[in-house]
């Protein structure tokens, strides 16, 4: 039966080249030792506007648009590189684990099988004439065909690797037509079924390149240290394209090259060019190399291996240039080693993505990335799943990160089907082989990846059987291998070196460490999925990994959040996800799961990532006489190039501050000291902290001077008890009441406090004339639903708590009055109790609010709340109380962990301090609407106007607290940024406790000690109304 190229799975290309390193021919030493391609004469791009016309499928192909005298000019054109999918041409689907056609492998659709057609012309240099003319297409997502002046050169599929074919044959002196049919779908999109967009085009760079008749094709250089990490030998072997019998007499040449670009050997290494039995020419040379420096994700010293090519009379024909390291990586006593030292894997699993170009990423993107990256102490990326773009493993050779390179395999929709199917054998080899091929020469490469949610068959144990034998120098991950629990993780020693679980549990990654019959580090190829507001849990996640060596740190999911940029009819930027673009077959905002916005503004959550897996810490020893001992986490560096300074700040504001000596503190090592700070001066009820910081000395390449690294804060043991809120100093002038039958109203000559006796409810406190709450405190047991909660659009399932927490309408609870008093006592307070039942007008179960409030002269209001829950209650979202504020009221000063969001389970990377901002400020844009901004730990916070006036909180005990003008309906109701109204009013969530993040989107629930289990609460806030008149809000915070 005939089969189409793009249904066969044993056709993954015809006539495309062999695969090889990442090389282009240079023409001199200079250019070469430069390494820009763009400069030697034998590149020429092909980058640029090309013709382009979309079709529905293969067979609307209208024939001959591959001939030059083809008419196109009625043809669009379309940037190469680019996807057409960001171009208004068909559109990006989004899926996770469903594919993205109806069909099953390895069948496409007939009919709808989006087809783009691309022409272009160049002209030939005059000086290439003679030489062999190599086209090659970085990528390509998923099939395609090549002509090149009307004449059929051959076809590639598999999306994220070149496909590189031999025109010489085919071009001519003078203008040449290139011309290409893309297929959106194959066979092979049943292996590239990730967790991702899938678009289609030309979405990486096209170029030719020109090399002699007899050439060189690929280098492999394999740099192995010696067992004592000292000295190393340096092997090489070159393979060579070219006529056999002309290449007699042909020798290749090697040279190292430090960074200076100085010469590492008196003499070149040379050796003669021969045919091995299969008449395939190489060459290979070994050197020694003494006491070379070495490679690591902090110290990334690279040399620069130059490659000669010399005809038969001595004269160089070709130069090749790659970037290479020193380091050893192994495996020893369940630990993954580095050049002889453990090192814990702080990682991220990166997509290629951007938010307007889709997978056709610009180089300052990658860049920006990286240098990210290594500005929040990451250093080491998973690939995830596929080949990135070749430039990106440039740039973690450059920059110093590690990186898990992973193949472009997934068959998700098709788990265990296709790895144990012989057919499939051939592409899923051919996909391994070539990957490894191409990135074999980069030091950050030290672990390969056998793709990603394939199931495991005998396909997987072949890849890792090659990879062994043909590079054996680093080790192999495959996360199928082990999949399936605690249970399965001693499975598949063939094809992982790893024990590499997606999204443990806490408790089993521990389990596993506790048992000795293990052999294997455990390092997580994703956990901690960062989907909206998330991540929490990874504290406890890192104290595991610290206390155990054989947990060796993982890969949170993932680095990008993965938005494509759209505007609405009112002209408001947003960010789509699957199905805003007209794809049925979706899987919605599960694409949206970053450490950084699709604009890589880095998510909260950065920061709580970058304080755990900081490269210090500080013990505390002796804090009253100012003692600490300062440890480094450091792999392989000393403390001199960090800058360490110490202050002591009291409620917000530095009173000393100092700078230490250099230290020059071993790795994993520690240096006591002494601080020498003198007892700070403290106002009652005020905090005193050490805050300890170090930051870079001198620039580097991925951050300024001064760029802090780490920070630690130590709350002093000093302490002026506060006053009583019974004991705050206070006006004396007794309120006058007025008992109406619809309002209780409390006067003073500066204040009107007003209660409405239907409802219960604080509904006015005008302070010298200033309306200072638009509506007063009511119970809130409710939050706009994070993605951990819960999915929107399947937001009544149980499983997740947002399922319960609507089933028993804790979003639309009804507040009936039970009981209103009031009375004054003695020294003038009035006391107003009240007492309300909340529950859904459909559900029987709900809670009883009682609260007292205490209304002193001076306008301070003390309000007691005791909060009872029905028994049968599910776990709440919060316990606290909202209230609103008229327009106006935009600047926020709290004392409390700041400045960004916090949450119980993640707020180690805030500190404690005074922090002041806007009300706007605090909104975290979170790509799928949800509660964000709130802040822990508080002490107190305050809302005031431009004027100063205002209203301050305190809570007893540390609050948590949020302000916004989007009320939590506002959030959840939205299911994307521009469709939230803004409101002109202010509301301000009081609480004594939110629910943590936790990580159930994809992972463990919030651990149960940030749970909220019902029961009875009891807590108590005293609200304040401020001006300039009434003094320092630090003060006025402390009852002063």
């Amino acid at each position: 039966m005939h089969r189409n190229d793009w249904e066969n799975p044993l056709v993954v290309g015809i006539n495309k080249l062999p695969a090889r390193a990442t090389d282009f021919p240079y023409a001199d030493l200079q250019s070469a030792l430069k390494r820009d391609p763009l400069t030697s004469p034998w590149v020429l791009s092909l980058n640029g506007d090309w013709h382009f016309r979309l079709v529905a499928h293969p067979e609307a192909v209208p024939n001959g648009f591959w001939q030059p005298r083809y008419d196109v000019s009625d043809w669009d054109t379309i940037p190469v590189p680019g996807c057409w999918t960001m171009y208004g041409y068909d559109k990006p689907i989004y899926t996770n684990v469903k594919m993205p056609i109806p069909t099953t492998p390895p069948v496409v659709p007939q009919d709808d099988n989006p087809t783009g057609l691309y022409r272009r012309t160049f002209t030939l240099p005059e000086r290439w004439r003679g030489r062999r003319i190599v086209i090659s297409f970085g990528g390509v997502e998923s099939a395609f065909y090549l002509w090149v002046n009307g004449e059929k050169v051959g076809y590639s599929q598999g999306s994220r690797l070149p496909a590189e074919f031999d025109i010489s044959e085919y071009v001519q002196p003078g203008s040449n037509l290139v011309a290409a049919q893309v297929m959106r779908w194959c066979d092979g999109t049943y292996l590239e079924d990730q967790d991702h967009w899938h678009m289609a085009g030309i979405y990486r760079d096209v170029h030719l390149y020109a090399l002699p008749e007899v050439h060189l094709w690929d280098v492999f250089a394999r740099p192995v240290l010696h067992d004592d990490l000292q000295d190393a030998t340096l092997s090489m072997t070159c393979r060579l394209g070219g006529p056999p019998e002309k290449a007699e007499g042909y020798r290749v040449e090697m040279q190292l090259y430090d960074a200076a670009s100085q010469p590492v050997w008196p003499q070149p290494c040379r050796s003669t060019v021969t045919p091995d039995p299969w008449q395939v020419l190489h060459a290979t040379l070994t050197a020694r190399v003494d006491r070379p420096y070495l490679w690591d994700h902090e110290h990334p010293y690279l040399y620069t291996l130059l490659v000669v090519l010399r005809d038969t009379t001595g004269e160089p024909v070709q130069y090749s240039a790659h970037r290479i390291g020193f380091r050893k990586v192994e495996i020893a006593e369940r630990q993954l080693l580095i050049n002889g030292r453990p090192v814990l894997i702080k990682g991220v699993n990166r997509h290629d993505h951007h938010d307007r170009f889709g997978k056709a990423v610009p180089f300052e993107t990658m860049l920006q990335d990286v240098r990210l990256m290594k500005q929040h102490n990451i250093n080491a990326v998973r690939t995830s799943h596929y080949p990135n773009d070749p430039r990106f493993y440039d740039l973690c050779d450059e920059f110093g990160l590690y990186v898990w390179d992973e193949a472009n395999i997934e068959s998700h929709a098709f788990y265990n089907v296709l790895c144990n199917q012989p057919e499939w054998l051939h592409a899923f080899m051919e996909r391994c082989v070539r990957m490894v091929e191409r990135d074999k020469n980069h030091p950050s490469v030290i672990v390969w990846s056998l793709g990603n949610e394939s199931g495991y068959g005998p396909a997987h144990d072949a890849m890792a059987g090659w990879i062994r034998g043909y590079d054996p120098d680093r080790i192999i991950h495959y996360e199928g291998a082990i999949s399936g629990g605690l249970q399965h993780w001693d499975r598949g020693h063939l094809a992982t070196d790893l024990c590499c679980p997606m999204y443990p549990e806490i408790a089993d990654i521990v389990a596993y460490a506790e048992n000795p019959a293990m052999t294997r580090p455990l390092i997580m190829c994703e956990y901690s999925h960062s989907m909206g507001n998330a991540c929490g849990n990874l504290r406890e996640y890192w104290e595991a990994i610290e206390r155990y060596p054989a947990l060796q740190g993982g890969f949170i999911w993932d680095w990008v959040d993965q938005g494509i940029q759209k505007v609405d009819e009112n002209g408001r930027a947003y960010w789509g996800y699957g199905g805003d673009f007209g794809d049925e077959i979706n899987d919605r905002n599960f694409c949206i799961n970053g450490l950084v916005f699709p604009d890589r503004t880095p998510h909260p959550a950065l920061l709580e990532y970058k304080k755990l897996i900081q490269p210090v810490d500080v013990r505390v020893v002796d804090l009253i006489r100012g003692e600490v001992e300062i440890v480094n986490k450091h792999d392989f560096s000393t403390l001199e190039h960090l800058d360490i300074t110490w202050e002591v700040e009291v409620d917000g504001q530095v009173q000393q501050k100092g700078m230490l000596p250099p230290l020059d503190t071993a790795p994993g090592g520690a240096t006591r000291i002494n601080l020498p700070f003198a007892t700070p001066v403290l106002f009652p009820g005020a905090e005193a902290f050490l805050n300890i910081r170090f930051a870079l000395r001198q620039a580097t390449a991925w951050a300024d001077a001064g760029h802090v690294v780490g920070w630690e804060q130590f709350q002093l043991p000093v302490r002026v008890p506060a006053p009583a809120w019974g004991q705050w100093k206070r006006e004396k002038t007794t309120p006058a009441a007025q008992d109406g039958p619809a309002n209780l109203t409390l006067v003073t000559d500066s204040l009107e406090i007003r209660f409405a006796k239907d409802c219960g409810r604080l509904d006015t406190l005008r302070y010298e004339g200033t309306d200072l709450i638009e509506s007063g405190p009511i119970l809130n047991v409710w939050r706009a639903p994070i993605d951990n909660d819960g999915f929107k659009w399947n937001a009544g399932d149980e499983r997740k708590v947002l399922g319960q927490w609507l089933k028993y309408g804790l979003d639309r609870l009804q507040a009936e009055l039970q009981a209103f008093e009031w009375h004054r006592e003695d020294d003038g307070r009035v006391r107003v109790s009240t007492s309300h039942r909340l529950s859904a007008a459909d559900v029987t179960l709900g809670f009883v609010h009682d609260t007292t409030y205490i209304v002193y002269p001076s306008g301070d209001i003390h309000s007691e709340h005791r909060i009872r829950c029905d028994e049968g209650l599910p776990p709440l979202p919060r316990v606290g109380v909202i209230l609103s504020l008229p327009p106006g009221f935009e600047h926020f000063t709290w004392l409390g962990r700041g400045p960004g969001e916090t949450y119980v389970d993640r707020k180690v990377g805030a500190a404690v301090g005074l922090y002041r901002g806007t009300v706007d400020e605090q909104y975290v844009p979170y790509i799928m609407p949800q509660e964000n901004g709130n802040k822990t730990d508080v002490r107190w916070a305050a809302l005031t106007n431009e004027a100063g006036m205002g209203l301050l909180a305190v809570c007893r005990p540390l609050l948590e607290t949020g302000v916004a003008h989007f009320t939590p309906a506002d959030l959840y109701a939205a299911h994307h940024t521009n469709e939230l109204k803004r409101r002109d009013e202010v509301y301000w969530t009081l609480d004594l406790m939110q629910r943590g993040l936790g990580g159930h989107a994809c992972g463990p629930m919030t651990l149960p000690q940030y749970r909220i289990m019902p029961g009875e609460f009891r807590f108590a806030i005293l609200f304040r109304p401020v001006s300039p008149a009434r003094g320092d809000l630090r003060r006025l915070g402390r009852g002063l």
